[in-house]
């Protein structure tokens, strides 16, 4: 399965939100990532069609085991990145903000070879 990247950044958001909450709302997502209500709503669906989020009878939105696995390896990617570029020199916001648009475009083989490096170099 392909999912677009604003697809891959709405998983990596319930990611990170559901490590700081027991509970993830669609409103907290639109907060966290500055969306419109009927913006979040849509996206929600089409992750939920896809089988990557479930919402509650609450209403509460968890990640699916599928979800789960694709939300960590976006979030590791966004993390040794922007760990990267920092080492390089560059500004926490710089390096968080290019982190944030390559997570979605590297490769596999890259992104190995990256962690290989910075694990050899001490990073």
């Amino acid at each position: 399965m392909a999912l677009q990247e604003s697809g891959e950044m709405y998983l990596e958001t319930i990611f990170v939100l559901s490590q700081n909450s027991t509970t993830v709302r669609a409103i907290d997502i639109g907060d966290y990532m500055g969306y419109s209500k009927p913006s979040v709503s849509r996206a929600l669906g089409l992750l939920k069609e896809e089988g990557l989020i479930r919402k509650d009878k609450e209403g509460y939105i968890r990640l699916t085991q599928a979800g789960e696995i694709l939300a960590r390896r976006i979030y590791e990617r966004h993390t040794v990145l922007t760990k990267l570029f920092i080492g390089l020199g560059v500004d926490e916001k710089t390096a968080t903000e290019d982190a944030c648009r390559i997570e979605h475009y590297i490769s596999d083989t890259t992104f190995e070879a990256v962690k290989a490096h910075m694990k050899q170099h001490g990073g």
